[in-house]
């Protein structure tokens, strides 16, 4: 009689094989694993000083709101910039606009380095990197974004969406994680001289990365190439659904502002680094088993689930009292939160033409952007008016019912399935019709991704 364990074993380790995520992205493209290593290292600096730069805040004013300003005076930065920053990535060399913006946020990392390190650090320098960061960010993002379709062949995006996903929530988990400790234990200094080292590493990568120029006929950025981006993108009811709900999510349920105040309110200063990596750790969890995403047709779905998810999650988290279910909450936000951005993130990067891909990924930093920065000031504000848990919890409730208003009106985005979606299929057949023998992350033929 056969021995029935030797089957089971192997049938589980199929499964296991299946659910760990696909490499396929990295093991096709040079510059995508050069990418890869340098968002790693920014990430883990960036989010040393995001930490560091609200609790410097909160040390200097000891208001709610003053911390919550922060996302003011980025949002205006931001817009303008990620919409300039979109038309700039298809006019010019996107690895010339990542590699200046990175050593101009690190030129910002000095600065503030230089203000912690005196002996009264002044409060509205802070202001003024966070304008300066979010300007930069701006810039950068719709040229690194829009570099994926060129480097990575078309079938293993959704795969290469994912290994980045999980690469920004490593860099989330260990900077938030060990800002705390650093801020409590060795300053703000010590955090922002980590940020300065980052971002000089990242530098170095970058100039290693394969120039990836526009096509011959692009024009230079303008309002009216602008606006043919935004016209594009109105006209698509799938895109627009993945821009209303991520922002609808961010805007009413993005607590992390006021996440000093709620450590303190729960008796739990030491829990402040585990807020802010929790979510991290969730997105890290499903990131971890996510070779099951390559099999994936019914993105919009991705995207409706995992932002109700979030909603609900952060409902738990301002209505618990004690930090254990709180971080456990927080962590099942950022599963959803990243179940969420893998399904945008997948029909981005399957529809868009790519003479128009850096305009359209201009158009989602400030989907994924903006809704973060407004919702930094709706939950100071709530908190300095109604308290800390009560912003957390209304703003979830109202994330849940936003989303499910936006996903009845919008009934495409729920039906989209990129086998049969007319974009998808038209951007899959042009990334096929790619010529000639070309070197993983090599540029092609102007405007045409590596296929």
């Amino acid at each position: 009689m056969t021995d029935p364990l030797p089957r089971r074993a192997s049938r589980a380790l199929r499964l296991l094989a299946a659910a760990l995520p696909d490499l396929a992205p990295w093991h096709s493209s040079a510059d995508f694993r050069l990418l890869w290593g340098q968002g790693l290292i920014t990430y883990f600096g960036s989010f040393m000083a995001l930490i560091a730069l609200p609790l410097q805040i909160k040390e200097l004013t000891g208001s709610p709101l003053a911390v919550g300003a922060m996302g003011a005076v980025e949002l205006v930065p931001l817009v303008v910039f990620g919409l300039y920053g979109g038309a700039l990535a298809d006019a010019v060399d996107r690895r010339r606009v990542i590699l200046r913006t990175e050593a101009g946020l690190g030129a910002l990392a000095v600065i503030l380095l230089v203000n912690a390190a005196v002996p009264d650090p002044l409060l509205w320098p802070l202001y003024v990197v966070a304008g300066g960061v979010s300007a930069l960010a701006g810039l950068q993002r719709p040229a690194l974004d829009s570099l994926l379709t060129r480097i990575v062949p078309h079938e293993h995006l959704p795969a290469a969406a994912a290994l980045n996903a999980l690469r920004w929530q490593v860099g989330a988990i260990a900077g938030p994680a060990l800002a705390g400790l650093v801020v409590a234990y060795a300053g703000h200094a010590t955090a922002y001289a980590v940020t300065v080292v980052t971002f000089t590493v990242s530098v170095v990568l970058c100039l290693r990365l394969t120039p990836a120029p526009p096509a011959r006929d692009a024009e230079k950025p303008s309002l009216r190439q602008i606006a043919r981006g935004a016209a594009y993108a109105w006209s698509r009811p799938v895109l627009l659904g993945t821009y209303a709900i991520d922002l609808a999510a961010m805007f009413f349920a993005f607590p992390n502002t006021v996440f000093p105040f709620l450590a303190d309110e729960l008796d739990a200063p030491w829990s402040l680094g585990l807020m802010y990596a929790a979510g991290s750790v969730g997105s890290l969890l499903l990131g971890l088993t996510s070779g099951w995403v390559s099999r994936v047709r019914r993105h919009g779905l991705l995207v409706v689930f995992g932002a109700g998810a979030w909603g609900l999650a952060i409902v738990g988290a301002g209505l618990f009292e004690s930090v254990g279910p709180v971080l456990v909450c927080l962590g099942v936000a950022g599963a959803g939160d990243m179940l969420s951005g893998l399904g945008r993130s997948a029909i981005w990067n399957q529809t868009i033409p790519e003479e128009l891909r850096g305009r359209l990924a201009g158009i989602e930093v400030l989907s994924y952007s903006v809704g973060p920065q407004l919702g930094q000031v709706r939950a100071g504000a709530m908190a300095g008016w109604t308290g800390t848990r009560s912003a957390i919890w209304t703003g979830g409730a109202a994330c849940v019912a936003s989303v499910a208003l936006l996903a009845a009106a919008l009934p495409k985005l729920l039906a989209y399935d990129s086998g049969t979606d007319e974009d998808a299929v038209r951007r899959r057949e042009a990334a096929g019709r790619t010529t000639g023998p070309t070197a993983p992350g090599a540029p092609t033929a102007p405007g045409v991704p590596a296929a």
